[in-house]
């Protein structure tokens, strides 16, 4: 299926950078995951846009994808088509007081761009290790802040494959409007207020310390692994339930933050998915809470 596929879309899209059988270990935060059948890359959103209807003309979905930093790929890997924008989605444009950017932009370097040009309110997403495309799908945030605190609108492919912009994104907790997955994430315009360059870089600092002091960024992870419940915290639970160290297989519960369950040296997917299982399992016996996944997981099992 996935040479077929493959050979139809070179065939259509000529110049549409293609892999297949690509490991996505490559391109997921984790480490780990089965390979794509056919892997996807498009520099442009009319590319996207043709891509896509290709795709649905041939009864594939495909799974969009950005830097991965949220995602848990099964063993088994994409049936299919992954679509990853990436590069060719990086603009970067100033009007005043607000910024213009394409989904493919990381965090990293839109809230270093904002410090640049003495604009403050990013400062939370500096250390965010995605893209701006899946930060503004899941309302990223940290330390106090969240997309919705700056994003003014956003564009977007629509489910018949037009361009359009919308102020109301839908902002909820870690999700929005386009986390369904029908709308693709193009781009979004984010308000932000002027500020002094030094001071906005202390802030960075001081967040980036803490960050360091308190989440294990030395191994591979893909950030929180479950949302906050209504009550509580999850990496409370996770730590009152006694899991601090807990493993199966190279997927271990982190000794410093409860939260995050890493990659300690050869885990599977598979590995992550039975710890993650187990620390719902035990949460949901000794509190009565049901955790729900933060990271997004695609993929089939191994067979």
């Amino acid at each position: 299926m996935g040479a077929a596929l493959a050979k139809e879309l070179r065939r259509a899209l000529p110049r549409l950078r293609l892999l297949e059988n690509e490991p996505m270990s490559r391109h997921c935060s984790f480490r780990t995951g089965g390979p794509a059948e056919v892997f996807a890359e498009p520099s442009s959103p009319e590319e996207l846009a043709a891509l896509r209807a290709l795709l649905w003309s041939l009864g594939e979905e495909g799974v969009v994808i950005g830097r991965g930093t949220n995602l848990l790929v099964r063993d088994g890997g994409v049936r299919g088509a992954v679509i990853h924008i990436g590069e060719g989605f990086g603009s970067l444009v100033r009007e005043g007081e607000t910024l213009r950017a394409g989904a493919g932009l990381s965090l990293a370097r839109l809230a270093g761009a904002a410090r640049d040009w003495g604009l403050a309110g990013l400062e939370f997403a500096h250390g965010i290790p995605g893209s701006l495309g899946g930060a503004v799908l899941m309302n990223a945030g940290a330390y106090g802040g969240e997309m919705k605190d700056a994003v003014v609108s956003v564009s977007y492919l629509d489910e018949r494959g037009e361009r359009r912009e919308t102020e109301e994104p839908g902002f909820a907790y870690r999700r929005s409007r386009f986390s369904g997955g029908g709308e693709i994430v193009l781009g979004a315009a984010l308000r932000l207020e002027p500020g002094d360059p030094a001071e906005i870089s202390a802030r960075m600092r001081a967040l980036a310390e803490k960050r360091a002091a308190s989440q294990p960024l030395d191994l591979p992870s893909a950030g929180s692994t479950f949302k906050r419940p209504a009550a509580g915290y999850a990496a409370a639970l996770i730590d009152a339930a006694g899991l601090k160290g807990c493993r199966v297989g190279g997927a271990m519960v982190s000794a410093k933050h409860a939260g995050f369950v890493v990659n300690a040296g050869g885990a599977t997917s598979g590995d992550i998915l039975a710890l993650m299982a187990h620390i719902q399992e035990e949460v949901e016996r000794r509190f009565g809470v049901s955790l729900e996944p933060e990271v997004k997981i695609i993929g089939a099992d191994k067979t």
